[in-house]
């Protein structure tokens, strides 16, 4: 059998960083065989300058976005952002294939190997169906009023059954509530069965006033309601948190990724500390930086989940809330507004982590028999991502 070696100033192997007296061993289609010392690697040795890095989980993604590039302006705050989405994503079908594949070009340009999808239609499992990466799709469904409850479900089953037609790997697709503003306990039981024993997912607490409007039914979500004309009467506020309002929803499912989390606190954090004991489902937070700057000008509270010891995902969200769909970039963020986070511990959150969230064994980390994808990340000084650090894919 044929051999490749790699040696670089630094192997990030998915949980751990080595030095350039070790090399990485794959067979000719990326398998891992092993890591070794330079004395036991023999000749053939692929000298590179930068981190090797397994691929790149993008934890969180909308790819049936992508033809929203550059449309919406940035900073509008999440109301008048999701308004926009709702009234300007209606394009020709051919136009939004065409973004869809072209946006899935970039991911893998980019170094990504597995995609957490949002999907609330059809129209991306064509190109899921081609395999070029490995996709977890949560199907995700919304409608707050009670009324709507069974014909939003009966709609999502048929894109559910659909999906699974053209599809053969049944693990990689559950379903998923939108958020807590916009989903009824009606659906949120009807969907329950589908993300049993899965992952599923939630746009958690993306602007201050969603918790507002649990607390005591007050904030800009009542602003969006009125431009929906829905009639709130039936809505009684919780007088807790948006998350704790929901969170118990999510027993049955193996594990849940909070997304944006932009306005976290530390009694949430707890809340689900204890939730996770008692439901025995592991919850992750996924961080999506430039989706929250481009939206509200906002970052979630990352020194306050690594305080807590929280699971942290990296995603980008979509063409509609980014400027391009790459990991590198969010991390360039994250780096620039918490200096203190070591890369390797946000590499972890890029690579492995978002492997397990995603239940995706086989990537994440360089472990003898995996094919994670090998990245070759440059331009790093002092142990730090600079504005010029890009990631090569190569193998």
């Amino acid at each position: 059998m044929a051999f490749r070696k790699f040696q670089a100033d630094r192997i990030f192997t998915g949980s751990e960083l080595l030095d350039d007296t070790y090399i990485l061993v794959t067979d000719e289609q990326g398998k891992m065989e092993d890591i070794v010392s330079r004395a036991e690697a023999g000749e053939d040795i692929q000298k590179l300058n930068g981190w090797l890095s397994p691929g790149f989980v993008n934890s969180h993604c909308h790819l049936e976005l992508s033809h929203m590039k550059g449309l919406i302006r940035e900073h509008t705050g999440l109301v008048d952002f999701v308004i926009s989405i709702i009234t300007q994503r209606h394009f020709p079908e051919e136009e939004i294939l065409q973004a869809i594949s072209d946006a899935e070009d970039a991911m893998l340009e980019n170094g990504i190997v597995a995609v957490g999808d949002i999907s609330n239609n059809a129209i991306s499992f064509s190109q899921k169906a081609k395999q070029k990466l490995a996709y977890y799709t949560f199907l995700e469904l919304s409608g707050f009023t009670p009324f709507i409850a069974a014909s939003r479900f009966e709609k999502g089953l048929e894109y559910y059954q659909q999906f699974n037609q053209i599809n053969s790997v049944s693990h990689s697709l559950s379903m998923a509530a939108h958020a807590p503003y916009s989903v009824s306990q009606e659906l949120w039981q009807m969907m329950a069965p589908y993300f049993k024993n899965k992952t599923t997912t939630l746009h958690n607490q993306e602007t201050d006033f969603e918790d507002d409007f649990f607390l005591n039914k007050s904030g800009d979500f009542l602003r969006l309601y009125n431009y929906l004309h829905v009639n709130l009467d039936f809505f009684t506020a919780t007088g807790k948190s948006s998350l704790q309002s929901v969170a118990e929803n999510f027993k049955g499912a193996s594990k849940t990724l909070l997304v944006h989390d932009a306005f976290t606190k530390q009694e949430d954090i707890q809340f689900i500390k204890e939730l996770t004991l008692k439901q025995q489902n592991q919850f992750y937070y996924c961080l999506c930086v430039n989706a929250n700057q481009y939206i509200s000008n906002a970052l979630p509270p990352i020194d306050l989940f690594r305080k807590n010891d929280c699971k942290i995902v990296v995603g980008t969200d979509s063409l509609a809330s980014n400027h391009q769909l790459n990991i590198i970039d969010e991390l360039k963020t994250i780096s620039q507004h918490f200096k203190n986070i070591p890369l390797e511990e946000q590499l972890r959150w890029a690579t492995l982590n978002g492997a397990q969230a995603l239940g995706f064994e086989h990537l994440g980390s360089f472990e003898k028999g995996k094919t994670p994808g090998i990245l070759l990340i440059d331009q790093i000084e002092n142990n730090a991502l600079t504005t010029s650090s890009k990631a090569k894919r190569l193998l």
